[in-house]
């Protein structure tokens, strides 16, 4: 759990202004963008709109104000109400503690782009290991690390197998994923990359190579790059990637 006090007002300012028609447009766009993609999130915030909507009709802007202000340290009869003000600073002090507990709202700070690489990405499940162990054990030695999640570990030995293997596609796709899964694009894509200049029009792989070095350029912030490569994937999985970036 990520610590939310430091930013609850930010978060407040941001949906008062959403709820008040009164987001710039290139804000009021990227928070759109998150709604039509994510539809937990776009439940939760209407969930906090009708939370918020509870707050007095009547409480002006000159109110909302003087909440994110300092109490008065008098408390002279002109004032406002005691009770008044206490009601209106506990609603909307609750409708933000609404807002606080949702924990995906944290992926507001990031692009829509981020959000499909986080869905549509899943390492590959690689290849079985029992039954080919035995004729090429280093390579499946590493894969078994590589299944279970040792992904560090995996890479280390493939590098060391690469080095003496002149042919080594699968190797090079297999050395990208495990850098993708384990959170280094920027040492992905080179072998991603690698392994899209194969010479063999039937490799295996070479579909689902295109498929994730899209994702990988999704990730890096280059759609232009993300679209040359996820159209030239055949994976079914592609074209809905590029739907959706659309």
């Amino acid at each position: 759990m990520k610590d939310n006090s430091n930013i609850s007002q930010e978060i407040i300012e941001a949906i008062e202004r959403y709820l008040n028609g009164t987001m710039e447009a290139d804000e009021l766009k990227d928070f759109n963008d998150y709604l039509k993609i994510d539809a937990e999130f776009k439940a939760q915030v209407n969930e906090y709109k009708r939370k918020f909507q509870d707050i007095e009709p009547q409480a002006s802007n000159e109110q909302l104000e003087a909440f994110h202000d300092e109490i008065p340290k008098t408390d002279a009869p002109q004032k406002a109400p005691k009770k008044g003000r206490y009601l209106f600073f506990s609603k909307v002090a609750a409708a933000a503690a609404i807002l606080i507990a949702i924990g995906s709202i944290w992926f507001f700070s990031e692009s829509p782009n981020q959000k499909i690489y986080a869905k549509y990405f899943k390492p590959d499940p690689g290849l079985a290991t029992t039954k080919n162990k035995t004729i090429n054990f280093e390579f499946y030695d590493a894969m078994a690390d590589y299944k279970l999640g040792n992904y560090s570990s995996a890479i280390a030995k493939w590098l060391v197998l690469g080095e003496n293997k002149p042919e080594k596609d699968t190797l090079n796709y297999f050395i990208g994923m495990a850098h993708l899964a384990n959170k280094n694009i920027n040492e992905a894509i080179p072998f991603l990359e690698k392994t899209i200049e194969t010479t063999n029009p039937d490799f295996a792989f070479l579909s689902n190579a295109y498929f994730y070095l899209g994702l990988a350029y999704i990730k890096n912030g280059n759609l232009n790059l993300a679209k040359k490569y996820l159209t030239l994937s055949k994976n079914d999985t592609s074209k809905e990637v590029l739907k959706n970036l659309d």
